[in-house]
C-alpha cells in the first residue's frame, strides 16, 4: 500500500508541474536587438500642436524618437516645428486628408466612412502623402487607421480597406486594441495601437513588463501630450516611460514603428 501511495503521489506531482508549466509563459527566444526583451513604440495621430509644442521637445530631452500619424492640414500650423522634428528623428506617418471615421460619429458624418468607395480612399491615400511630401520633403511608409476603424461601404457592399494598406504602406496601426503584437506572426497591415492618453505610468509598465514574458512589441497611441484633458497622454507619464525604457536594465528598444517593422521584416527573412 505504501508503495501504491508514494506512485499516486509522484505521478500528482508531475501533473501539477506539467500543468503550472503549460499555463506560466515560456521565456520568449531572443528577437530584438542587443538581446532587448521587448519593443516600444509611442505614436500620435493628428497632428495636434502640442505633439511639436511639447511631445517633440520632451523625447528629444531622452533621444526617444517617436511616430506622429499627421493630417496635412494640421501639418501646416506648425510647419517648421514638423520640419525640425523630422530633422530630430522622429517618423512622420499618413493619417489620410479628411480623417475619415463611421457617420455614427455626428462630427464624421460629412466624411462617412460608409459613403467612401476603396478607389476614393486609394486616391485620398496617394493624395495625402503627395501633400506631405510637398510640405515636408518626406514619402511616409507607415498609416493609423482614423479611429482605428478599417471599412469602407455599408451592408453588403463593405470593403475591408486593409489590402489596400498593405499595397501602399509598410505598417499600418489600429487604435483601442487590447494587446501587443506577436513579432513572428503579426500582420504589418493591421498591428494592434494600444491606448495611452488618459494613461498613468503605473498602468503601462504592466503591459510592457508582460510583453517582455513572450517577447511582443508594444505600440502605445495617443493624441495630445499635456498635463491633462481628454484624450491626452500625460507629459509625467511619458517621462517616466522614456526614463524605463532607456535604462539598459530593463532591456527595452524604444524605436519608431518604422524601424521596428523594418526589424521584424528583415528577421523574419
Amino acid at each position: 500500500m505504501k508503495s501504491l501511495f508514494y506512485l499516486l503521489s509522484f505521478v500528482i506531482l508531475l501533473t501539477i508541474t506539467h500543468l503550472s508549466a503549460a499555463q506560466t509563459p515560456s521565456a520568449a527566444p531572443a528577437f530584438w536587438p542587443e538581446g532587448k526583451s521587448v519593443a516600444l513604440s509611442l505614436s500620435f495621430d493628428d497632428a495636434r500642436l502640442s505633439q511639436v509644442d511639447v511631445g517633440t521637445k520632451l523625447f528629444d530631452e531622452y533621444g526617444v524618437k517617436a511616430t506622429f500619424f499627421v493630417l496635412t492640414s494640421s501639418v501646416s500650423k506648425r510647419l517648421d516645428a514638423w520640419k525640425q522634428a523630422i530633422a530630430n528623428g522622429h517618423e512622420i506617418g499618413n493619417h489620410t486628408e479628411q480623417h475619415p471615421c463611421s457617420g455614427n460619429f455626428p462630427w464624421a458624418k460629412p466624411k462617412a466612412l460608409e459613403e467612401y468607395t476603396l478607389d476614393k480612399m486609394k486616391s485620398e491615400l496617394i493624395r495625402t502623402n503627395k501633400a506631405l511630401e510637398a510640405q515636408l520633403g518626406i514619402t511616409p511608409r507607415v498609416f493609423a487607421y482614423p479611429c482605428g476603424q478599417t471599412f469602407v461601404g455599408r451592408g453588403v457592399n463593405t470593403k475591408s480597406y486593409i489590402p489596400l494598406i498593405a499595397e501602399l504602406f509598410s505598417v499600418g496601426r489600429g487604435w483601442l486594441d487590447e494587446g501587443p503584437n506577436d513579432p513572428t506572426f503579426c500582420d504589418m497591415a493591421q498591428l494592434t495601437g494600444m491606448e495611452m492618453d488618459g494613461k498613468e505610468f503605473e498602468q503601462i509598465l504592466p503591459i510592457i513588463e508582460n510583453a517582455k514574458k513572450t517577447g511582443h512589441w508594444v505600440v502605445l497611441a495617443g493624441h495630445e501630450v499635456g498635463e491633462s484633458g481628454n484624450q491626452t497622454a500625460r507629459v509625467a507619464m511619458l517621462r517616466k516611460l522614456c526614463e524605463y525604457a532607456q535604462n539598459p536594465a530593463n532591456g527595452v528598444w524604444i524605436a519608431p514603428i518604422g524601424t521596428v517593422a523594418k526589424y521584424v521584416q528583415e528577421k523574419r527573412k
